[in-house]
């Protein structure tokens, strides 16, 4: 009796899940302008300005897991648009300051709202944001963000850097 085939590994189905929230997000907060990376930066921002920091792009590309290059290219993107402003920090010139305008602190918070309707939809199948299944996919998630990442081998992005 030959088995079937394998059923789908857990990093093809965070990529998959991870892609159609991407997906429904970018739908959601297109009326606004905004695409979820950039979503994620404003957001983060948001929360950041509330508690009363001013992060530079380093700290923001930390808190958000995203590459600092990235986020210069978004917080380029985004100063454009006039959400945010970017001014040099006087302790470190070589740092940037990140700040929301006025026009981005509306922008952001109808994108919250956005989002926050659109999360208990997706989380629906699961029974709603406030439930014990919920909390218990996010600690799990949690538990897995949380994992040091071991350095490969040869790996160019490593070398001179110690774990």
């Amino acid at each position: 009796m030959t088995e079937g085939p394998p059923g789908p590994t857990p990093g093809f189905l965070v990529w998959r899940l991870a892609n159609k929230w991407r997906v429904a997000v970018d739908r959601a907060l297109a009326p606004l302008d905004l695409t979820h990376a950039k979503y994620a930066l404003v957001g983060s921002l948001y929360g950041m300005q509330h508690a009363g920091e001013r992060p530079s792009q380093r700290q923001l590309a930390d808190h958000t897991g995203m590459e600092a290059l990235y986020v210069s290219k978004l917080a380029r993107a985004l100063e454009a648009d006039g959400v945010i402003e970017r001014t040099r920090d006087p302790r470190d010139p070589r740092a940037m300051r990140l700040a929301l305008t006025e026009s981005g602190l509306t922008v952001t918070r109808e994108a919250v709202a956005v989002v926050r309707e659109l999360v208990h939809q997706l989380l629906d199948p699961l029974g709603g944001l406030d439930t014990p299944r919920t909390r218990a996919f996010t600690d799990e998630l949690l538990a897995l963000l949380d994992a040091p990442l071991a350095p490969l081998p040869n790996d160019p992005t490593t070398q001179g850097t110690s774990p």
